[in-house]
């Protein structure tokens, strides 16, 4: 009796293990940023979640940003993992609206987002759902070279004049004023946002990325033609078009070229190319305008569950953890940028106080030009800010390009 017993306890001991076996899943989550920071960042928090919950094996597949957002849409269809980093606001609506993301506002509800993440809230939502959770998002603005500025005793411009009058120093001494790589157009998007809030405002901007305002529009054409004198009086590093944001780097770090239009993610690149916190310094786009309130770039980057996730219980586990305070405190010290969550704690460094600064009084926060403007208007703009840059001549027949696609997109 007392052997039979013992069997019986031992089999359920063995069926109790294999549900426990059963239960723990794989959880598959592709990442879309291979640089240093980011990755390292992402690695460290999946330690973190692993030793939370051992039960659960996690599978990462980390990627280029450029290869992710070439294959987000096939590997949702045809072999989705269980969590993807994605953008919110209008870049994730496609796959929102192909019934692609699973909606999440269990996940806020459960875990006090609606309150820890509100700031962010209307850009994770549409039709009513929320369809992701944010981890960090990062200040635009102009990087320079503090010792080269320091040299040539030009001081940080605040008004666009200013800003003209210190490119004309730059150019008399042989330096050009600013570095690009605009290969993969994204790039030539924040200079043309940029330069489109300082000179018609938060509203407009919004308006335009909305198909409200049309590029003809003498408000939106006025953007171009203060692009052009930054083109003609500044000027961008040679064969922008052929180099990638990494490329363009090395001219920034070797002192041929002072400024970068860009975001805070650039800051560890310029450290790893050499350069150290006392050459490198930041300053808000300087005001075109006069007295606009003032709005700033301050894109998002988050993760979402895709709706042919196999293992959604553990994809919803992570998202819950990614969404906490103390998980974005140390996420985003180490990628050098700004949490979402409002009990989060923000970083030491200064290029992160400065960005605080930035974005915390900032009348509104535009995500980005391929985020707030639908994908097709989104990729035919940019094409046309990179032809515009190469050729400003072309601008009349660029606006007219943008007006024909802008009535095909938003129809």
């Amino acid at each position: 009796m007392i052997r039979h017993t013992k069997t019986l306890l031992a089999g359920v001991a063995a069926a109790a293990f294999m549900v426990t076996g059963a239960l723990a899943g794989d959880l598959r989550i592709n990442f879309d940023d291979l640089n240093p920071g980011p990755k390292k960042g992402f690695e460290d928090m999946v330690e973190m979640f692993k030793a939370e919950n051992p039960d659960i094996n996690v599978i990462v597949n980390i990627n280029d940003r450029e290869a992710h957002k070439t294959a987000i849409r096939n590997f949702l269809t045809a072999d989705a993992p269980d969590i993807t980093s994605w953008y919110p606001g209008n870049r994730m609506a496609p796959f929102v609206d192909a019934g692609l993301f699973e909606p999440v506002d269990d996940v806020w509800a459960e875990n006090g987002f609606n309150e820890d993440l509100a700031a962010i809230k209307p850009t994770m939502s549409r039709d009513g759902k929320i369809w992701g959770v944010p981890y960090s998002y990062y200040q635009w603005g102009i990087y320079y070279r503090k010792d080269i500025f320091d040299l040539l005793k030009i001081e940080e411009p605040t008004t666009w004049a200013e800003l003209m009058a210190s490119c004309k120093v730059m150019n008399d001494n042989g330096v050009k004023p600013f570095t690009i790589g605009t290969k993969f157009l994204w790039t030539a998007a924040g200079v043309f946002d940029y330069i489109n809030l300082r000179t018609n405002g938060y509203d407009v901007h919004n308006d335009l990325t909305a198909g409200k305002i049309k590029y003809t529009d003498p408000r939106i054409k006025q953007t171009f033609i203060n692009w052009k004198q930054m083109i003609d009086e500044c000027g961008f590093v040679d064969n922008h078009a052929s180099m990638s944001w990494q490329d363009a780097l090395a001219p920034f770090a070797n002192g041929d070229a002072a400024m970068y239009v860009m975001g805070n993610f650039a800051v560890s690149g310029m450290k790893d190319a050499g350069l150290t916190n006392d050459q490198i310094d930041y300053f808000q786009f300087p005001e075109i305008t006069e007295g606009l309130p003032r709005a700033e770039e301050a894109p998002a980057d988050a993760f979402f569950i895709p709706t042919n996730a196999k293992n959604k219980e553990d994809a919803k586990k992570f998202l819950a953890f990614v969404g906490r305070a103390d998980v974005q405190t140390k996420l985003n010290e180490t990628i050098g940028q700004l949490p979402v969550n409002s009990k989060a704690k923000v970083g030491d460094d200064k290029f992160i106080q400065e960005g605080f600064a930035t974005v915390s009084t900032a009348a509104g926060l535009a995500q980005f030009y391929d985020r707030d403007a639908p994908a097709a208007m989104a990729k035919a703009g940019m094409e046309g800010f990179q032809k515009f840059m190469l050729d400003p001549s072309t601008l009349d027949e660029v606006l007219a390009e943008l007006d024909r696609v802008q009535e095909e997109v938003y129809k």
